[in-house]
């Protein structure tokens, strides 16, 4: 982050899933380029850990982005609050790992609600604060599974490859508006989830690592550059891109 130091001052940017892991990682970087950043989480004890790392000027929001009142809340609240919105990124998620014929409906739906449509419906809702701002910036969070199939994460993978094409849709439809709306696809990276994927997926570490060109496994950290990126003036005329953050996994044969 050396040399972009005040690339994003003077911009406020909203981190959904922000208390931790990815969404921490991107928010540090945010903080660091010189953005105000808010983080939305539902667990307040990590929401304030997490202010504790991000430092002076970050606030944290509680909200359950499954509530489609309390999610646009929670957007109008980080604009209110921090004075204006020109940032968004859509990190919120969460995966329930079974095969395709053991899922629920209500486990198929609350995957989708958690890693989708709060997606959609934080966007929906951004849109005016950046319309006032003449100008925005989206980034959606997608996953490898936006690209590869698992037998394990059905809704999930259903939910990632959705954002990659939720992406699309809304980069064709804002541009008139100067909004940018570009997709990540983290590869493997060590966080809470990845960890317990870990223990519920036998020999997935080895293969992972045998498959990553860079030889590890992510680190939040990793994604931090690419948040800044695509959050600054630099990205100017990036959009509807999905671009991975892998260490190379996904060139891979």
């Amino acid at each position: 982050m050396v040399g972009h130091a005040a690339i994003l001052t003077g911009k406020a940017a909203l981190v959904t899933g922000g208390n931790g892991g990815i969404g921490l990682g991107m928010a540090q970087g945010l903080a660091r380029a010189g953005a105000s950043v808010a983080i939305a989480g539902r667990d307040e004890r990590k929401n304030q850990a997490a202010l504790r790392e991000l430092g002076e000027g970050a606030i944290a929001l509680r909200a359950d982005l499954g509530d489609e009142r309390a999610c646009r809340g929670m957007v109008d609240e980080a604009a209110r609050r921090l004075a204006r919105l020109d940032i968004l990124v859509n990190n919120a998620g969460i995966n329930i790992r079974k095969q395709p014929q053991e899922y629920t409906l209500e486990e198929w739906q609350r995957v989708l609600a958690s890693n989708l449509t709060s997606a959609f419906v934080a966007s929906q809702a951004a849109y005016a604060h950046f319309v006032r701002a003449q100008g925005g910036k989206i980034v959606n969070i997608g996953s490898m599974m936006s690209l590869f199939g698992a037998s394990f994460a059905a809704p999930y993978g259903a939910s990632k490859g959705g954002m990659v094409q939720l992406t699309r849709s809304l980069a064709c439809a804002w541009a008139k508006d100067n909004i940018q709306v570009n997709a990540v696809l983290p590869g493997w990276i060590d966080t809470a989830l990845t960890r317990r994927a870990r223990e519920e997926v036998a020999g997935l570490y080895e293969r992972v690592l045998a498959r990553t060109p860079a030889g590890r496994w992510g680190e939040p950290a990793d994604l931090a550059g690419i948040a800044v990126f695509l959050a600054s003036s630099a990205s100017d005329f990036i959009t509807g891109a999905a671009i991975p953050v892998d260490g190379g996994y996904s060139i891979q044969g």
